[in-house]
C-alpha cells in the first residue's frame, strides 16, 4: 500500500483550515500533517514537517501566500504547492506559475475536484481551476499589433504625416477634405497611443510601419 500524501494547510481562517482538514482526512490516502495561520508560520512548518504538498491561502497577514510560496520554492523545491484563494483571479497567478507553483484553485472548488487536483500535482502535473485557466489562456491570446489595427487609408495618411506637409496639403494630395485627414490622424494617434503627430511618426518608424526615403 502506497504511503499517504502528506498535506500542510496554511490559511488565516481557522474555520477554513479545520474544514479542509476534515474533508481531506475523509479521503483514503491523505494525511494532514500540520496547519498554520499565516505564511511565516507556514514556511516554518513546511521546513520542519516536509509535507508532500502545501495548500496555501493567497491573502494572509504577516506573510501572504505569494511570498510564502516563492520562499518555499527556493528553500524546499521538493514540496509541491497549491494556492487556494477566495478572491477573484488576478495577475499574481502569472508570477506564481512562473516561479514553479504547481496548482492554483479557488476556494469554491468542489471537494472531489480538489482531491483530483492534489493527486495531479503530486504526480507532476499542473492543476488550474477553470477560472484560472481561462485567465491564463486570455493572456496567451495574440494581441493585435498597431500595424494590424491601422486601415490602408490610415497607413497612407501616416506616411504623409512623416513629411513636412500640413494636413491641408495632405488632403489635397489624397483628394479628400482636410477634416477627413484630421479624423484619420486622430485615429492614428489613438491606435499608436501617441500624444501628437511627431511622436506618432517616431513610433511608427520604430515599429517599421513607415520609413523615410533617403
Amino acid at each position: 500500500m502506497p504511503d499517504p500524501i502528506r498535506i500542510l494547510i496554511v490559511d488565516d481562517h481557522a474555520v477554513v483550515r479545520k474544514g479542509l482538514a476534515m474533508v481531506l482526512r475523509l479521503e483514503p490516502g491523505f494525511e494532514v500533517v500540520g496547519e498554520a495561520e499565516n505564511g511565516r508560520l507556514g514556511l516554518e512548518a513546511a521546513k520542519k514537517l516536509q509535507p508532500d504538498i502545501a495548500l496555501v491561502d493567497l491573502i494572509m497577514p504577516e506573510m501572504d501566500g505569494q511570498e510564502m510560496a516563492l520562499a518555499l520554492r527556493k528553500s524546499n523545491p521538493g514540496i509541491k504547492i497549491m494556492m487556494l484563494t477566495g478572491t477573484e483571479v488576478d495577475d499574481r497567478v502569472y508570477d506564481l506559475l512562473a516561479a514553479g507553483v504547481e496548482g492554483y484553485a479557488l476556494k469554491n472548488i468542489e471537494p472531489s475536484e480538489l482531491m483530483r487536483g492534489i493527486h495531479a500535482v503530486i504526480h507532476g502535473e499542473t492543476f488550474l481551476h477553470p477560472d484560472v485557466m481561462k485567465k491564463v489562456l486570455e493572456r496567451m491570446k495574440p494581441q493585435p499589433t498597431p500595424a494590424a489595427s491601422l486601415t490602408h487609408r490610415e497607413l497612407e495618411v501616416l506616411e504623409w504625416m512623416a513629411t513636412p506637409n500640413t494636413y491641408k496639403q495632405i488632403a489635397a494630395h489624397l483628394g479628400v477634405g482636410e477634416e477627413t485627414v484630421r479624423t484619420h490622424a486622430k485615429n492614428i494617434l489613438e491606435k499608436l497611443r501617441q500624444p501628437n503627430r511627431a511622436q506618432a511618426v517616431l513610433a511608427a518608424m520604430k515599429m517599421k510601419l513607415i520609413k523615410l526615403d533617403g
